[in-house]
């Protein structure tokens, strides 16, 4: 099954799983894929399925229909193409394509503790350690069992890419420390603690050249996430979401 991934500015902001025959797109109420904004046409655009293909059609909207940057008006769909609709964009996913998509943003991000040395990630871990003993000093006093229920209810979490070739991949933190980015350009490293979730830079390129939180640099101390962060590395863009 195919779906499309509604963006803004790079945003993500809804997903469309591809299980009916029809969809429209456009920005009257009455549409499938609805987008309220003055530069879409009432009924802009169609997409057809059938069996495992995708077609792609303008409806004769005011300021066209566009895939990957060229203007259409009848278009066979590919996974990867972004249709440009006014100012959003929906890319669309072919399911099986997307399976080794998945596979190869973890191979592109996702670096294994081996190939970073375990002498740094012990380092990360401490790092986080004394960031999560800060928080909890901050909130003294606490009592123990407080503490414990707080590891318990620790809610799941995940990554979400919202920029690039990925956009739309996901990545669940199940693990204790999950370590993110490219050698040489920029490396992090996000652990799961009672207190909660942190990132820590572990190395870059450049000198100083630091992870973003919310466009801020987190500097060299670990920072702890909360629900909706955008976190920036090596370039790409993610969205820390909490279950």
């Amino acid at each position: 099954m195919a779906r499309l991934l509604l963006s803004l500015d790079g945003q993500v902001l809804a997903e469309y799983n591809m299980n009916k025959e029809r969809y429209t797109i456009g920005r009257l109420p009455d549409n499938d894929i609805r987008i309220d904004n003055p530069a879409v046409s009432g009924h802009h655009s169609l997409i057809i399925n059938i069996l495992n293909d995708s077609f792609l059609e303008d409806l004769n909207s005011t300021n066209g229909t566009y895939v990957n940057g060229k203007l259409i008006k009848k278009h066979a769909m590919q996974h990867g193409d972004v249709i440009t609709v006014g100012h959003h964009q929906l890319r669309y996913i072919d399911s099986q394509e997307d399976n080794a998509s998945q596979e190869e943003f973890e191979k592109t991000m996702v670096i294994t503790p081996g190939s970073q040395g375990e002498d740094r990630i012990r380092r990360v871990g401490q790092a986080v350690d004394r960031a999560a003993a800060n928080a909890a000093a901050a909130a003294a006093p606490r009592k123990p069992a407080v503490v414990a229920e707080a590891a318990v209810a620790l809610p799941k979490a995940k990554l979400q890419v919202l920029s690039g070739a990925f956009a739309g991949r996901e990545l669940e933190l199940t693990k204790a420390l999950t370590t993110l980015g490219r050698p040489g350009i920029q490396v992090a490293a996000i652990t799961r603690r009672a207190e909660g979730y942190y990132i820590v830079h572990v190395d870059s390129g450049k000198e100083d050249d630091y992870p973003l939180v919310n466009g801020v640099p987190i500097g060299p101390q670990a920072r702890k996430l909360a629900d909706n962060d955008i976190v920036q590395l090596a370039g790409v863009k993610m969205g820390f979401f909490e279950n």
